[in-house]
């Protein structure tokens, strides 16, 4: 498979917003920044529910040594179809790592009901939905409507775009509140999607139990290494505060 190089994308709000508008998604849903994690009064001023939570690790030592390790003890994933629980795509694409991992939060879940009709994203999701896991990440490699949104999104946010081919040293993940009522960690460089378990119906992605069961492993594993590297961040999928 050819392999084409994009520029990262920043997990900015408007940027991840922007994006997500122009292909389709309801402009009812938007991303925000999520300050903390842990702190309840900062969880509490986000708008819910949350649908997804789209967050940025670094690359280091130890992350990069516990995801090869976890990777290789996951068996094969073959879904496909609509009795999948989250669309999966693999990455095929150098450090388009935001774009997948934008993808995987507005396909999914209840955000995945309010895709306008029509819309590029709508028939981007129809024409993917039914392929197998190979075959989708071709399918999305080759598509010019997502590689000219995500041209224009790269050059958007506070950060000057790095050079192309230039190593962001972050990963993007999506964990998303499956349609089965599981949470799911959805990243690109997984052999599949990781059901990390079942939620409850009052329980959306920013609840207690899915921040222990998500994104909050993470930054224990990385402070429990003592690599000094906790450049992590979060941007949350809910309601528009604006709509």
């Amino acid at each position: 498979m050819a392999q084409k190089t994009y520029i990262p994308l920043e997990n900015n709000p408007e940027v991840m917003t922007k994006l997500a508008h122009e292909l389709g998604l309801s402009s009812t849903l938007a991303f925000q920044d999520a300050y903390s994690l842990t702190e309840p009064d900062l969880v509490a001023i986000l708008p819910r529910p949350a649908n997804a939570l789209l967050f940025i690790y670094p690359c280091t030592e130890h992350s990069e040594a516990y995801y090869a390790r976890v990777n290789e003890a996951e068996p094969d994933y073959q879904g496909s179809g609509p009795d999948e629980p989250v669309m999966f795509y693999y990455q095929t694409i150098h450090h388009a790592c935001g774009l997948i991992g934008l993808l995987h939060c507005i396909t999914n879940g209840t955000a995945a009901d309010l895709i306008q009709r029509d819309s590029d994203l709508d028939k981007f999701v129809k024409e993917a939905l039914p392929l197998p896991p190979t075959e989708r990440a071709q399918y999305l490699h080759d598509s010019d409507v997502l590689e000219k949104a995500h041209a224009t999104a790269a050059q958007a946010g506070d950060s000057t775009a790095p050079p192309l081919g230039e190593d962001p040293g972050h990963a993007f993940i999506a964990f998303v509140k499956g349609k089965d009522g599981h949470l799911w960690e959805l990243e690109g460089r997984r052999k599949g999607p990781v059901d990390l378990g079942q939620l409850g119906e009052d329980e959306d992605v920013l609840s207690e139990k899915a921040l222990n069961m998500g994104p909050l492993p993470f930054i224990k594993r990385e402070e429990a290494a003592g690599s000094g590297v906790l450049r992590f961040s979060c941007t949350v999928l809910g309601p528009s505060i604006d709509a």
